[in-house]
């Protein structure tokens, strides 16, 4: 899943090199905590969490298959 969220975001940032994933997960949910360039922030969420939603929409249908833990995206400063 880690792989996905940066395939997804990286072509989207300026910053590619500072794309980020970490996993912090627990018996019943996972939480993916995505950090970008700080200039690259406004470009991940989209104009009214536009492209963040069509990100987490990707991640959910995908994690549903994959696992049987709910599955979170968060986009952090």
């Amino acid at each position: 899943m880690k792989q996905l969220i940066e395939t997804i975001v990286k072509p989207l940032v300026d910053y590619p090199e500072h794309v980020h994933v970490e996993t912090d997960e627990n018996a019943s949910r996972i939480v993916y905590k995505l950090s970008v360039h700080p200039e690259d922030t406004g470009k991940v969420i989209g104009k009214q969490g536009r492209v963040a939603k069509a990100v987490r929409s990707i991640v959910y249908s995908a994690a549903g298959g994959y696992h049987k833990k709910k599955t979170y995206l968060d986009i952090v400063d």
